[in-house]
């Protein structure tokens, strides 16, 4: 009998072991009622986009306080995710986060079906399937990168009128990591804000097909200042654009617009504003999906494309941040909110609109007249417009 009872005892361990094995890497786990949550990071929190996202990591914990636990992996490589993300369900993480590019997160979700996992999107979702617990979100960065136009142009109008910038020397400079539609989105918006105002200017893009490189992005701007770019701004990863501004405003007059992070500190003298995803309404309102046991696009506040989801200024998934007023024109801070009232009222239809033709620099056959307009984020998070503008936009070395 006593055998029997040990065979029972013994039974009852391994099965109980074998449950516990599985529910740590299938199943949720809220210890305590705490959350677990994952955060994975393409680079550290020294770059402006990886800082800019970890802001809504502070957020969470500001917010829930030790109901949740959170988990931080920094510089994942796109091609090494799978580590860290096993790594983080095996820590029984309930949901998990990622600003990177990799396609291994949609993967390998599948595998755990008890855990969400987030992703920034990084390509058209919009014909994409995707397992029921794969999610994808982007603020819709175009409206934050026209108003900088707005900005921008406020100030180069001011030179004109000064006598210290010709109407035909209005030239902006772009700072480009790759060729991608997100970036030529972005500096399109970015142009259109400004010849809002400036209506002849015309802009300059030089890439570095890289995302982080201090060196290459300060050596970007130097030759685009060189080459007569007033005003510089950039889609990629380091300060440099900023500093090359801030050391050749000593012998001429020019002026940055950040991107993701305010550059106030290192250009004081050279910095007009900054435009920003805010990352934080996306990430609180998915936790807060996860906790009440909630599909996640029935709580985010957003435009919702399937498991995809993407915001303006409306959804307060954009912002404008740290206007300086001792560089930027008179009349500067009214002309932006009006603008940003726009996109809260119409946030689709007045950007990408007017005399233009664009080209796909992939294929030059493949134009866009946008007599009629054209709507960014319609279907998608992730910004779709691709095309040069024509006699406005100059691709440089």
């Amino acid at each position: 009998m006593k055998r029997v009872y040990i065979a029972v005892t013994l039974t009852c361990i391994i099965f109980l072991a074998v449950f516990i094995g599985c529910y740590k890497y299938n199943g949720p786990s809220r210890e305590k009622g705490t959350l677990k949550v994952g955060f994975i990071y393409d680079n550290d929190e020294s770059t402006p986009y990886t800082y800019n996202f970890s802001l809504a990591k502070d957020a969470l914990e500001k917010t829930y306080g030790e109901k949740v636990e959170i988990f931080t992996c920094s510089n994942v490589l796109d091609d090494e995710m799978d580590e860290p993300l096993t790594d983080l369900v095996a820590k029984g993480c309930n949901i998990i986060f990622f600003n990177g590019y990799s396609e291994t997160v949609a993967k390998l979700a599948p595998k755990y079906p008890n855990v969400q996992f987030c992703q920034t999107s990084y390509m058209d979702m919009s014909e994409q399937e995707v397992p029921a617990n794969y999610h994808t979100f982007k603020g819709e960065a175009y409206q934050g990168r026209y108003v900088s136009g707005i900005a921008a142009g406020m100030k180069m109008k001011q030179m004109i009128e000064e006598g210290t910038l010709s109407k035909d020397r209005a030239i902006v400079g772009f700072v480009a990591a790759y060729p991608t539609s997100e970036v030529i989105s972005g500096y399109t918006a970015f142009l259109l804000g400004i010849r809002a105002v400036v209506p002849n200017a015309v802009m300059k893009v030089s890439y570095t097909h890289t995302w982080s490189s201090y060196a290459q992005e300060k050596n970007a701007a130097k030759n685009l200042i060189k080459q007569g770019c007033v005003v510089i701004s950039q889609h990629t990863d380091t300060i440099g654009p900023a500093i090359a501004c801030e050391e050749a405003s000593q012998k001429k007059e020019v002026y940055f617009v950040g991107y993701n992070q305010s550059m106030s500190e290192v250009a004081p003298g050279t910095s007009l504003v900054t435009s920003r995803i805010c990352w934080e309404p996306y990430v609180l309102s998915a936790v807060d999906a996860v906790i009440k046991n909630k599909k996640i696009e029935s709580v985010v506040d957003g435009y919702v494309h399937g498991n995809d989801i993407s915001g303006g200024f409306e959804n307060g998934w954009v912002e404008m941040i740290d206007l300086n007023m001792q560089t930027a024109a008179p009349g500067t801070l009214e002309a932006m909110n009006s603008t940003i009232e726009q996109f809260k009222n119409d946030n689709d239809s007045f950007v990408f609109r007017g005399d233009y033709i664009g080209e796909n620099p992939d294929n030059p056959s493949d134009t866009i007249d946008l007599s009629n307009g054209y709507i960014e984020n319609e279907n998608t998070s992730y910004p779709l417009f691709h095309y040069i503008l024509r006699d406005v936009i100059t691709v440089t070395e």
